[in-house]
Formats: C-alpha cells, sequence, structure tokens
C-alpha cells in the first residue's frame, strides 16, 4: 500500500511538472518565426530523435516486444496528437484564441464522463463539482464572456476547437490502455506517429525557408522539442498508468492556468479580475479534487 501511495505521489509530481511545462511553451514559440504547424512537425521530430537517443544510451535500447504488444493503440494515439494539433491549429485561424482554448479544454470534461464506462471509475459528486468548478474558471479565463461568438467562420472555429478537445481526451483515454511498455518507448513512438500525421498536412499548406531561422530560433526549437516535448510528454504518458483519468482531466487546467499567467505577466496580455478569480477557480478545483474524502 505505501509502495502504491508513492507510485501515486510521484505520478501527480510527473503530471504536474509537465503540466507546468507545457503551460510555459507559448513564451518560447512567440520567438520562434516559423508557422505553428512547422513548429509542431518540429516538435515531433526533434522529440522522437531525442527520445530514440536516451532509449539507446539507457541501457537495453528499445522494447521492440513491448511496442509491437501495444503497437496499435501507440499509433492510434501518436496520430490523435497530431490530429489535434492540427484541428487546434485550425480553430485559431477562425476564431480568437480564447474561444480556440475554451473549446480545447472541453476535454477534461470528456475524459470525466467517459472514465466511468471506460475505466469503472466512479464519478463523485466531488469529481462532478470539481470539473464543473474548473470549465466555469476557464470560462472566466479565456475572456470569451467579453467577445461572445459571431458570423459562421466563428463557429467553425468553435467547431474545430471541440473537435482538438475530443482527440485530445481520446489520447488521454488510450494512454490508460496501454500496458508494460516504458514511458520513454510509448512517448517516442507516440511522437513519431504524430509526425507522420504532422508531415503531409505541414508540406500542403505551409512554405517555410530554413534559411530564415535566426541561430536564436534553432536553440529555442530545441528546446521546445527537448524539454516541452520529449521529457515533458515521457513524463505525461508515464504518469496516466497510476492515476485515475478523472485526476489526469482536472490537472490538465493546469496547462492554461499557467500559460495565460505568464502572458499576462511577460507579454503584457491583458488579465483582469474575472481572469484572477477563474484561475483561482481552477487551481482550486484541483487541489479540492484530491483531497481524501471522509471515510
Amino acid at each position: 500500500m505505501e509502495h502504491e501511495s508513492g507510485a501515486v505521489s510521484r505520478a501527480k509530481a510527473s503530471l504536474i511538472f509537465s503540466m507546468l511545462m507545457f503551460g510555459t511553451i507559448g513564451i518560447f514559440v512567440r520567438y520562434i518565426p516559423l508557422p505553428s504547424s512547422v513548429i509542431a512537425l518540429s516538435r515531433g521530430l526533434i522529440g522522437t530523435a531525442f527520445l530514440a537517443v536516451v532509449i539507446l544510451k539507457k541501457g537495453p535500447g528499445i522494447s521492440w516486444g513491448a511496442i509491437k504488444r501495444n503497437l496499435r493503440n501507440l499509433c492510434l494515439s501518436g496520430a490523435f496528437i497530431g490530429i489535434n494539433w492540427i484541428l487546434l491549429f485550425e480553430s485559431y485561424h477562425y476564431t480568437t484564441v480564447a474561444t480556440a482554448t475554451l473549446c480545447y479544454y472541453m476535454a477534461p470534461v470528456f475524459v470525466t464522463l467517459s472514465a466511468p464506462f471506460m475505466f469503472k471509475e466512479r464519478l463523485t459528486q466531488k469529481k462532478i463539482f470539481c470539473i464543473t468548478g474548473a470549465l466555469v474558471g476557464m470560462v472566466l479565463v479565456s475572456g470569451i464572456w467579453n467577445t461572445g461568438i459571431s458570423g459562421t467562420g466563428e463557429l467553425w472555429g468553435v467547431f474545430y476547437g471541440i473537435g482538438a478537445a475530443v482527440f485530445y481526451a481520446s489520447v488521454i483515454l488510450l494512454n490508460k490502455k496501454i500496458q508494460g511498455i516504458s514511458a520513454y518507448d510509448k512517448t517516442m513512438m507516440q511522437l513519431a506517429a504524430s509526425s507522420i500525421v504532422l508531415l503531409p498536412y505541414t508540406v500542403l499548406t505551409e512554405k517555410v525557408s530554413v534559411l530564415s531561422l535566426t541561430p536564436m530560433a534553432v536553440i529555442l526549437l530545441a528546446v521546445v522539442g527537448i524539454l516541452h516535448t520529449g521529457i515533458s510528454y515521457t513524463l505525461y504518458f508515464g504518469s496516466m498508468k497510476n492515476l485515475e483519468a478523472q485526476t489526469i482531466a482536472i490537472f490538465s487546467y493546469i496547462d492554461p492556468i499557467v500559460a495565460i499567467l505568464l502572458s499576462a505577466l511577460f507579454l503584457k496580455e491583458p488579465f483582469g479580475i474575472r481572469g484572477i478569480a477563474g484561475a483561482i477557480m481552477v487551481l482550486g478545483a484541483a487541489l479540492i479534487s484530491e483531497l481524501p474524502d471522509k471515510s
């Protein structure tokens, strides 16, 4: 029991760290002079290469047997990561970042509602209360309260954002089904699959000159590929086997809150009283969800 408790604590720490890293990526990406789809493809390729080197250096190498046993779910979840990114990029083209973010972070709601059917996790009143509080908090943080939704283009942005949320939720749920494989092997295969999905999309939609990259942009791209993708996704996916899907869902809200707080702090983007209240609601919901129930 003590061993299980320690594993859960480590898994939560890994999940929180990965969410914090995901929340900081926007600051780095802002200074990389490349389209978002090219950055995403680079993330996948650099992350895959980094993890392959780590696995080969660490010891026994890539566990092809474990990969083969989980191949279907690995490829499917990796492809879903790529599709998730593509739909999110399309959402940004049609609507505001605030609206796209709000739609995208419907994913934890989908996970929470699916978990009782897929994993027999009990949907308690406390979990329902916390996920509702986190969702209301995201509405306040996003600023959509003030901007609203107008026009057909905006609706397409909403549909793309919700589509991205569906695939994000599917990635979380599928990762709960992947067993008997190291976090390194799992993440490497998923990032490779996401790169395969992103490659044709990027080639068809973007025209980029490598010569336009500055040395600083190359360094930032490497940081995004290694730290924000290779390392953070390894911790993220590695934490899932020891945590309930509902816990992962609620803690996922740490990512956008950190992103918005940092954008207000470093990029001087507006963040009013409603945003502060929303951030407190989201983080409070994550904390309350993990408090032990009374016996």
